[in-house]
């Protein structure tokens, strides 16, 4: 059973902020635990480098657009390193030979089918979303007001699928999680489906993008081209695997579960499985983003308080559903009272008993079901209840050792195997949510596990 799992591309207008790193992060643990439990998985993120907004940001940085491109998309690509990521694959689409060649090829493959046309348009642009609307109100999700636009436009026949979109989604052949995202989009696509605009005109983009195959005057839209890179990535995963997952913001679902099924449709290729919403992390309640000066810098979070740190407060703290509101003392906290005082007291309480008196066979571990609980948690997307089932076990552990009080024992051989065996139970277990602390746990270092934070 392969298992592909993929971010959404950012935009490179900006550094990476926080609402990145949870994204990054929800899908590595997805890998990490289906790779733990055996399954081929393939891990795909990258860059979104196409767009218009990308090209704005470098004049207005006074900047050549390929270098400013290339210089944030390396702050991307760096988190890898700073969260302990574990992606297969990085793409750049405006660099990356693959994306190039397989988005003609889709495009391709759809005008085989008739399903574009050209003609004129006139409508209301919101640079922010790169996306068209039909009424000059402020945008919900930037706060702008959008650009009239008025141009000649190739147009996909998004209405021919409306059908067949509708049936995956209601059929269930695309799950979409949580149920309430599931909702809104059946609620959009049973109003009817209009026609889209998939490419822009050359000279407006400055000519940064990627031509449309037999029309040089125009390139393919930013939303086309981006999406797309689950495919050019290697078009073999995507046929080939059993499970095809998407993680992405709420901000983004209709492109995802509508656009995207269509144009795979449009192209013959399989559809994803699954698409987990993530909601928005807020600061003091606004969303975080860099225009809004409300961007917290993950790198920043990590020099300060370490990876553990930032992956169990994203993973632990992270509402399934409904916006997070995020701060430094909070994340702290969660880190004391699930890390510092809970795996890691239960780690080192168990090293020092151990050391008194060699173990000679581990036993039973406590919560030995943590296994099937975390399978549960994580197939429907909900890591905050999937950390929850491991500091259960922590928990049951600690109190066990108060019950027991295996250093009164004559013989506390028993008790302290079912310790030995929980601590690897549990090191095994968190391995997909702490890569780096799971390997100190198993490595038996010397010292705090989960040292506290200043």
């Amino acid at each position: 059973m392969t298992f592909y799992v993929t971010t959404a591309i950012p935009y490179v207008n900006a550094a990476p902020h926080l609402g990145h790193a949870l994204e990054l992060v929800q899908a590595d643990v997805l890998a990490r635990h289906r790779r733990l439990r055996g399954d081929p998985v393939r891990f795909l993120t990258g860059t979104d480098e196409n767009a218009l907004k990308n090209v704005t940001a470098a004049a207005a940085a006074g900047a050549e657009v390929a270098s400013f491109v290339a210089a944030n998309a390396d702050r991307f690509a760096g988190l890898g390193a700073a969260l302990s990521l574990s992606f297969d694959d990085f793409i750049r689409t405006s660099s990356d030979p693959r994306h190039r060649q397989g988005v003609a090829d889709l495009w391709r493959r759809s005008a085989a089918r008739g399903d574009f046309y050209r003609r004129g348009y006139s409508g209301f642009y919101c640079a922010g979303c790169e996306q068209f609307s039909d009424t000059a109100d402020r945008c919900p999700e930037h706060g702008t007001v959008p650009e009239r636009i008025t141009e000649t436009n190739w147009f996909f026949r998004l209405s021919r699928y409306a059908g067949d979109v509708l049936s995956a989604l209601d059929e269930g052949r695309i799950r979409i999680e949580p149920p309430a995202r599931r909702n809104e989009v059946l609620s959009f696509v049973r109003s009817g489906l209009a026609d889209i605009s998939v490419s822009r005109p050359a000279a407006r983009a400055g000519g940064w993008g990627i031509p449309v195959p037999g029309d040089p005057e125009q390139v393919v839209y930013v939303w086309w081209d981006a999406l797309a890179n689950y495919v050019t990535a290697d078009s073999r995963a995507w046929r080939d695997a059993t499970e095809r997952v998407h993680v992405i913001g709420k901000g983004i679902v209709r492109f995802h579960a509508v656009y995207w099924t269509a144009l795979l449709l449009s192209a013959g290729l399989p559809l994803p499985t699954a698409i987990f919403v993530h909601d928005y992390l807020t600061v003091d309640g606004a969303k975080i983003s860099k225009s809004a000066g409300t961007a917290v810098d993950p790198y920043e979070l990590v020099a300060r308080y370490g990876d553990d740190a930032l992956r169990w407060w994203l993973l632990s703290e992270v509402a399934r559903a409904g916006d997070t509101d995020f701060t430094e003392e909070r994340l702290r906290a969660r880190y004391h009272q699930d890390l510092a005082n809970g795996i890691g007291n239960l780690v080192n309480r168990t090293a020092a008993l151990v050391r008194r008196r060699a173990v000679a066979q581990p036993g039973e571990p406590l919560g030995g079901d943590l296994p099937d609980r975390i399978d549960r948690a994580l197939a429907a997307f909900d890591f905050r209840a999937a950390t929850g089932e491991i500091t259960r076990v922590v928990t049951e552990a600690n109190r066990f050792i108060e019950r027991e009080r295996p250093w009164e024992l004559a013989d506390p051989d028993l008790v302290l195997g079912r310790l030995v065996a929980t601590c690897r139970l549990l090191a095994h277990e968190l391995t997909p949510f702490l890569p780096s602390g799971a390997a100190r746990v198993t490595a038996g270092e010397p010292g705090p596990v989960f040292p506290r934070l200043p």
